[in-house]
């Protein structure tokens, strides 16, 4: 592990920063967004949805998974704000929950794409 090999502290920097840093519940949120984005599944039905609104039936056939399994994880994402619905009928259509989530979405494809 890398250490300082100085004792002095960077003030300055450190006041600065602390300014610009939010604050832990807001971080907290942050974290626990990231959690909820951090699954294959969850990332693969985001994967969709940023193309097009799409139902439980409709995302199971596209992902070759149950419904119940997609239902799973749409109520993970849902809870986390990522996703909304609307019913039309009996039918459930899920979409992202706002151009935010397509932008995280996206920002985070290009950056696993980068070659370095």
């Amino acid at each position: 592990m890398e250490a300082c090999s100085l004792e002095a502290i960077h003030d300055d920097v450190v006041k600065k920063v602390k300014i610009k840093m939010p604050n832990d519940d807001d971080l907290l949120k942050l974290s626990d967004l990231y959690k909820a984005m951090g699954d294959l599944t969850r990332i693969r039905i985001l994967s969709a949805l940023v193309h097009s609104e799409m139902c439980v039936c409709d995302l199971a056939a596209l992902l070759e998974m149950t419904q119940s399994a997609i239902s799973h994880q749409l109520r993970v994402l849902r809870q986390a704000h990522l996703v909304n619905y609307r019913k039309e009928g009996k039918v459930v259509y899920y979409s992202l929950d706002d151009d935010h989530i397509k932008m995280l979405y996206e920002q985070g494809l290009v950056h696993v794409l980068h070659q370095h």
